[in-house]
């Protein structure tokens, strides 16, 4: 899988069908069905209102959301205004069974980030396609994004009740961050906000040309 070279289209870019830059197809890596058949990309304008709808149903899924909380989830036309939304499509159907925001570079997307980091926002999984490694892949297209941008490590911020998001994370080698957890959140339960980073290794090199023989 190749890292992103840029994160929004451009005036040249590609007809549709055809392979943008930043866009990537994960087919079966890691278990016969984590991300098989799915594109991460970015979201059209066309597509606003319905990754509104996924994250108000991943959210409202299994967490209780404030009314204010949930405002900021469906404002996706002001985030992909500022930063990169992406979204993980399936290449059958069409069908939106993810997303996630990124910010530009040399930008943050929360108050977490520090100077050489990349941070992450509002990852959020249809219910009905929970189980096929959505979360997984669009969360190492986060990775390939933050080492196509040179950063040296993704962070992001999860609440304390998303135990199910924890587990996805520390599973693709994030660790928490509590010197860096002072941010407290609204709602039913409060508490502060979990921090989480992942220190990045370089992409390898690619490997020299063979040595031209003499004829």
């Amino acid at each position: 899988m190749s890292a992103p070279t840029t994160s929004r289209p451009r005036a040249d870019s590609p007809p549709d069908g055809a392979a943008r830059p930043g866009e990537h197809t994960h087919r079966g890596a890691g278990s016969p069905r984590e991300g098989a058949g799915v594109t991460v990309r970015l979201v059209t304008p066309a597509e606003h209102e319905a990754v509104a709808d996924l994250l108000d149903a991943a959210y409202g899924h299994e967490y209780s959301i404030s009314d204010s909380y949930r405002a900021v989830l469906r404002d996706v036309a002001s985030r992909a205004a500022e930063h990169d939304v992406w979204v993980a499509v399936d290449d059958e159907t069409g069908a939106l069974l993810g997303t996630v925001a990124t910010p530009l570079p040399g930008r943050h997307i929360s108050p977490l980030a520090l100077d050489g980091e990349l941070d992450f926002r509002l990852l959020g999984v249809a219910p009905a396609a929970r189980g096929r490694g959505i979360g997984a892949a669009l969360t190492r297209h986060v990775l390939d994004v933050a080492r196509a941008q040179g950063v040296q490590r993704v962070v992001m911020n999860s609440g304390p009740q998303m135990t199910r998001a924890h587990r996805l994370y520390e599973a693709l080698g994030f660790r928490r961050l509590p010197e860096r957890e002072t941010r407290v959140i609204e709602g039913e339960g409060g508490g502060r906000l979990h921090a989480y980073g992942l220190d990045l290794t370089p992409a390898p090199a690619p490997p020299p040309p063979p040595p031209l023989l003499p004829r």
